[in-house]
């Protein structure tokens, strides 16, 4: 595969070992701080291992992100989107707000409600049903992707329940998978930089397990480019592959690149200007070879990304472009590149543009939708 390219021995070696297995901890480390000509076959060789492992299809969500309040109470050094209770611009949607965008999302063909926000200080976990019964009573057939670990944690703590039946009373009230927020680095001395009132690194491990236990599925993130080293990126995907071989419940791993303009951290001098473009791409293409077939769907945020810079994305590794969003009020606060709101054709041209084949899914990947007919025939399981 190498034959015609000017790549160094040791990278070559790392990666034809990786067409057959996943890399370590110290290979990984290696390609991350890889330059010059061995960057590119680093990227080819995602790249084809992607081909292998799911083919051709580009899959995404035709979905709506419901932020029910920008009130919280863990106040992040990355996030632009917190507000304090007080704050003029603070809010929390009523019932009927929620239903309203609801009700606009399911007319353009939403499959998946994003149910996010703040961490409210007296937010329960009967609050947090209360949300989930209010949809499904009214949208049986739409998923519900919602709550983060930080967020069901405290819920758990103020209703003096365990994670487990926590977990258990939202699966029964209708949460159908959960996000992979909180996770931002999962690496203690970043956290205490970035999020020091959030869950910690072993805490973030046992209410995703838990999650996954309670037979919940969900997906994994990664949020990098302001205080972590390289080294600790690696760590954090290691973690994630040690919790997917034990409970298989991933569906997905979301990198997010670091959107630092409007970051606290940032204009207080405390962080990085975020990752470079060539630093995303190594982080897309070592993530494929890390995660191998483990955890098959890689995807891309357009949102954080851009679109062009997202479709290139699509050649390193990556086999998913999220979802459509219909709002996603965090990345707006942050900069977001190209807004918060595509189109199914507009996500489809970078997928076709490309050469591959742009599928829409729903939350679990478990159900998948032909684009041009629109029609609601599921082509595999």
């Amino acid at each position: 595969m190498f034959d015609k390219l000017p790549v160094s021995s040791k990278t070559e070696k790392i990666l034809t070992k990786a067409l057959d297995e996943e890399i370590s901890v110290e290979d990984a480390n290696y390609l991350m701080n890889v330059k010059g000509s061995d960057f590119y076959p680093l990227l080819a060789t995602a790249d084809f291992l992607r081909n292998e492992i799911v083919g051709d299809d580009v899959t995404f969500i035709n979905n709506c992100n419901i932020n029910f309040t920008n009130i919280c109470t863990v106040r992040c050094g990355f996030c632009a989107f917190g507000r304090d209770a007080d704050d003029a611009d603070a809010y929390i949607l009523s019932d009927e707000e929620i239903l309203s965008k609801a009700e606009f999302a399911v007319k353009r063909g939403a499959r998946e409600f994003c149910l996010m926000g703040g961490v409210l200080a007296d937010a329960d976990i009967e609050y947090y049903e209360h949300l989930l019964e209010l949809l499904k009573g009214n949208y049986p057939d739409v998923l519900i992707h919602g709550f983060s670990p930080t967020m069901i944690s405290d819920a758990a703590i103020l209703s003096e329940i365990s994670i487990e039946e926590a977990f258990m009373r939202l699966k029964d009230a209708g949460l159908d998978t959960l996000p992979g927020t909180a996770a931002e680095i999962l690496t203690d001395r970043s956290r205490a930089l970035i999020c020091p009132e959030k869950v910690s690194t072993q805490e973030w491990i046992d209410i995703v397990k838990t999650a996954h236990d309670v037979g919940l599925t969900s997906s994994a993130t990664i949020m990098y480019g302001h205080v972590e080293t390289l080294a600790e990126r690696v760590e954090h995907i290691d973690i994630l592959r040690n919790i997917q071989r034990e409970t298989n419940g991933f569906t997905e791993f979301i990198p997010m690149t670091f959107m630092h303009e409007y970051s606290p951290i940032f204009l207080e001098g405390q962080s990085n200007l975020g990752a470079t473009g060539s630093e995303d791409l190594k982080l897309y293409a070592v993530s494929r070879l890390m995660l191998w077939d483990l955890i098959p769907n890689i995807q891309v945020s357009w949102v954080k990304m851009g679109y062009r810079f997202a479709q290139i994305a699509l050649a390193a590794g990556a086999n998913d472009l999220g979802g459509t969003l219909g709002g996603d009020e965090l990345s707006e606060a942050s900069g977001a590149p190209d807004g918060v709101d595509a189109s199914i054709e507009t996500l489809s041209k970078i997928i076709k543009d490309l050469g591959r084949n742009p599928i829409e899914r729903n939350s679990k990947y478990s159900e998948f939708y032909p684009i041009e007919s629109n029609r609601i025939e599921i082509l595999s399981k």
